[in-house]
Protein backbone atom coordinates (compact mmCIF):
# COMPACT_ATOMS: atom_id res chain seq x y z
CA UNK A 1 0.00 0.00 0.00
CA UNK A 2 1.26 3.46 -1.05
CA UNK A 3 1.80 5.83 1.88
CA UNK A 4 -0.01 8.98 2.55
CA UNK A 5 2.06 11.83 2.35
CA UNK A 6 2.71 14.14 5.52
CA UNK A 7 1.53 17.67 5.00
CA UNK A 8 5.26 19.48 5.08
CA UNK A 9 5.70 16.64 1.69
CA UNK A 10 2.45 17.84 0.19
CA UNK A 11 3.12 21.59 0.42
CA UNK A 12 6.40 21.53 -0.92
CA UNK A 13 5.54 18.87 -4.00
CA UNK A 14 2.32 21.09 -5.04
CA UNK A 15 5.10 24.01 -5.51
CA UNK A 16 6.29 22.29 -8.53
CA UNK A 17 2.58 21.95 -9.63
CA UNK A 18 1.14 25.27 -10.94
CA UNK A 19 -2.68 25.46 -11.01
CA UNK A 20 -2.96 22.33 -7.84
CA UNK A 21 -4.34 22.99 -4.73
CA UNK A 22 -5.18 20.91 -1.93
CA UNK A 23 -8.39 20.43 -0.91
CA UNK A 24 -8.94 18.61 2.49
CA UNK A 25 -7.48 15.19 1.36
CA UNK A 26 -7.16 15.86 -2.30
CA UNK A 27 -5.47 17.65 -5.10
CA UNK A 28 -7.86 19.51 -7.01
CA UNK A 29 -7.24 21.52 -10.28
CA UNK A 30 -10.28 22.99 -12.30
CA UNK A 31 -9.36 23.56 -15.91
CA UNK A 32 -11.62 25.73 -18.77
CA UNK A 33 -11.60 24.69 -22.34
CA UNK A 34 -12.98 26.86 -25.75
CA UNK A 35 -15.97 24.31 -25.83
CA UNK A 36 -18.03 21.46 -24.23
CA UNK A 37 -16.31 19.01 -26.95
CA UNK A 38 -12.75 19.84 -26.08
CA UNK A 39 -13.28 19.67 -22.18
CA UNK A 40 -15.01 16.15 -22.79
CA UNK A 41 -11.83 15.43 -25.05
CA UNK A 42 -9.70 16.03 -22.18
CA UNK A 43 -11.90 13.79 -20.18
CA UNK A 44 -11.50 11.05 -22.35
CA UNK A 45 -7.21 11.84 -22.28
CA UNK A 46 -7.26 11.07 -18.74
CA UNK A 47 -9.11 8.09 -18.39
CA UNK A 48 -6.73 6.58 -20.57
CA UNK A 49 -3.74 7.97 -18.72
CA UNK A 50 -5.55 7.05 -15.56
CA UNK A 51 -6.02 3.59 -16.83
CA UNK A 52 -2.90 2.97 -17.51
CA UNK A 53 -1.52 3.95 -14.27
CA UNK A 54 -4.56 2.52 -12.76
CA UNK A 55 -5.24 5.22 -10.68
CA UNK A 56 -8.74 7.17 -10.90
CA UNK A 57 -9.43 10.63 -10.55
CA UNK A 58 -12.69 12.03 -9.54
CA UNK A 59 -14.00 14.03 -12.36
CA UNK A 60 -16.25 16.96 -12.36
CA UNK A 61 -17.50 18.50 -15.52
CA UNK A 62 -19.14 21.47 -15.70
CA UNK A 63 -19.62 22.44 -19.67
CA UNK A 64 -16.76 23.86 -20.53
CA UNK A 65 -15.07 23.29 -17.07
CA UNK A 66 -13.24 20.01 -16.26
CA UNK A 67 -12.27 19.89 -11.95
CA UNK A 68 -9.81 16.84 -11.28
CA UNK A 69 -9.74 15.83 -7.64
CA UNK A 70 -6.97 13.09 -6.76
CA UNK A 71 -6.84 11.55 -3.39
CA UNK A 72 -5.85 7.60 -2.70
CA UNK A 73 -8.86 6.27 -0.58
CA UNK A 74 -6.82 2.97 0.31
CA UNK A 75 -4.44 5.47 2.09
CA UNK A 76 -7.04 7.77 3.13
CA UNK A 77 -5.37 10.89 1.67
CA UNK A 78 -2.92 12.41 -0.94
CA UNK A 79 0.29 9.74 -1.80
CA UNK A 80 2.97 10.48 -4.46
CA UNK A 81 0.09 8.33 -7.01
CA UNK A 82 -1.68 11.27 -6.65
CA UNK A 83 1.21 13.59 -7.81
CA UNK A 84 2.17 11.06 -10.72
CA UNK A 85 -1.15 11.84 -12.13
CA UNK A 86 -1.43 15.69 -11.62
CA UNK A 87 1.80 15.44 -13.81
CA UNK A 88 0.01 13.13 -16.13
CA UNK A 89 -2.78 15.16 -16.31
CA UNK A 90 -0.81 18.69 -17.19
CA UNK A 91 0.87 16.72 -19.69
CA UNK A 92 -2.61 16.24 -21.47
CA UNK A 93 -3.81 19.61 -21.54
CA UNK A 94 -3.39 20.78 -25.00
CA UNK A 95 -2.16 24.72 -25.40
CA UNK A 96 -5.32 26.78 -26.96
CA UNK A 97 -4.61 27.48 -31.10
CA UNK A 98 -3.98 30.60 -31.93
CA UNK A 99 -6.99 32.65 -33.53
CA UNK A 100 -7.08 32.01 -37.23
CA UNK A 101 -4.48 29.25 -36.90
Amino acid sequence: MTRRLSDIEIQRQLGALPGWSRRGAALTRTLEFPTFTAAIAFVNRVAEAAERMDHHPDLDIRYTKVTCSLSTHSAGGITTRDFKLAEAIDALVEPPRPAGG
